[in-house]
């Protein structure tokens, strides 16, 4: 993951992000932490992302990028255009590995299609002073499917191998999680330059989108790599089934035919829990947390917590941290301040930070 490769060294800058400001404690299992807000007054951040020399840059859903350093923060120019409807908008932001030589930033974003709207992916170079996008391209964008505003999915990784990994919500089409001729409902997977890369599963086949890597996901808005470099999600159920998954190459995750939710109606959903050819979840939520941000932890703050996934709860105002075989949800780590949590993540120095959409904020979790 990007936070194990900083030097211990940005621990420091990261600190002067803002003037922070001490908010409360947060009593774990690790005693009691030091909730500090390092930057506010966003109107529904979604997602954020360290730089290397101790910046941050934080996207709002109406499609505002920021660059927040040294307690200013300013809007970064050259975004791409948003369709800001729903649950769309500007959405995740990732800063590869080479930031430091390449200046390229990835965003995720809802495009406009005729009269709906799809997943996309672009990338851009950040400027030196940090205040524009320059060369934006775009990467990838869904098939054309639904014109609703639900369920973009929308967070991206970088592999290990370089590859770049994007989840994409069914948007509320359900069938669609099962129709390998579109990307709803699925994670996928391309070269950093927009290629798809020969050892996907499904190239080559007329009857399948190249990009896809795995498919029958409702709405992936949570996802990272475990400290072994596998990919994990994290995604909403309907009515409780809430799950997280360990991706694998061409699996199929069952929505809509398999799932531990209902339809808000309380209907059935699809054939039950289980049927051959489809993967269960490693942990599902019933009821429901909303699940959205995903982090697994390396262990340099919290050694105890070492491997340990991290979700936030968009519903119940809480940091989910799951652990063990099987999998379980151990703690829930909640303050004054784990309002709506829309992203998580950890810190190079080992600290967790994350977004309150409730508070418009991003903080810091420390010893």
């Amino acid at each position: 993951m990007l936070q194990l490769l900083r030097p211990a060294t940005l621990a420091l800058a990261l600190m002067a992000v803002c003037t922070a400001a001490f908010a409360e404690t947060l009593s774990t299992s690790q005693g009691t932490l030091r909730v500090t807000r390092m930057a506010a007054g966003f109107d529904v951040p979604w997602a954020f992302a360290f730089l290397p020399d101790g910046g941050l840059l934080v996207t709002e859903r109406d499609g505002q990028l920021f660059h927040v350093q040294g307690g200013q923060k300013q809007r970064v120019s050259g975004t791409p255009a948003v369709a800001a409807e729903g649950q769309g908008g500007l959405l995740d932001v990732m800063v590869p590995r080479d930031f430091t030589s390449s200046r390229e930033v990835f965003l995720t974003y809802a495009k406009r299609q005729g009269r709906g709207a799809g997943t996309a992916l672009a990338v851009g170079k950040l400027s030196r002073d940090n205040a524009e996008l320059t060369g934006v391209k775009l990467l990838f964008e869904a098939a054309p499917g639904s014109r609703g505003g639900r369920h973009f999915g929308a967070r991206v990784v970088e592999a290990r191998d370089g590859t770049l990994f994007l989840s994409l919500g069914e948007r509320g089409d359900r069938p669609s999680a099962q129709n390998l001729r579109l990307h709803q409902g699925s994670v996928v997977r391309i070269n950093r330059d927009g290629t798809v890369p020969a050892s996907n599963p499904f190239t080559g086949r007329q009857d399948a989108q190249p990009e896809i890597w795995s498919y029958g996901h409702r709405n992936p808005q949570g996802m990272a790599l475990d400290l072994q470099g596998n990919l994990w999600v994290a995604e909403h159920g309907a009515k409780g089934g809430d799950e997280v998954n360990r991706v694998q190459r061409g699996a199929n995750y069952g929505w809509p035919v398999i799932s531990y939710g209902r339809h808000y109606s309380g209907a059935r959903i699809g054939e039950g829990t289980a049927k051959p050819g489809m993967e269960q979840p490693e942990w599902y939520w019933d009821p429901s947390i909303a699940p959205s941000g995903m982090m697994i932890y390396s262990g340099r703050m919290w050694p105890e917590w070492r491997g340990d996934v991290f979700v936030g709860s968009l519903k119940l105002d809480y940091i989910a941290r799951l652990s063990g075989a099987p999998l379980t949800e151990v703690e829930q780590l909640r303050s004054g301040e784990t309002g709506r949590i829309r992203d998580v993540r950890e810190a190079p120095d080992g600290s967790i930070w994350f977004a309150s959409e409730t508070e418009g904020a991003v903080f810091r979790l420390s010893r």
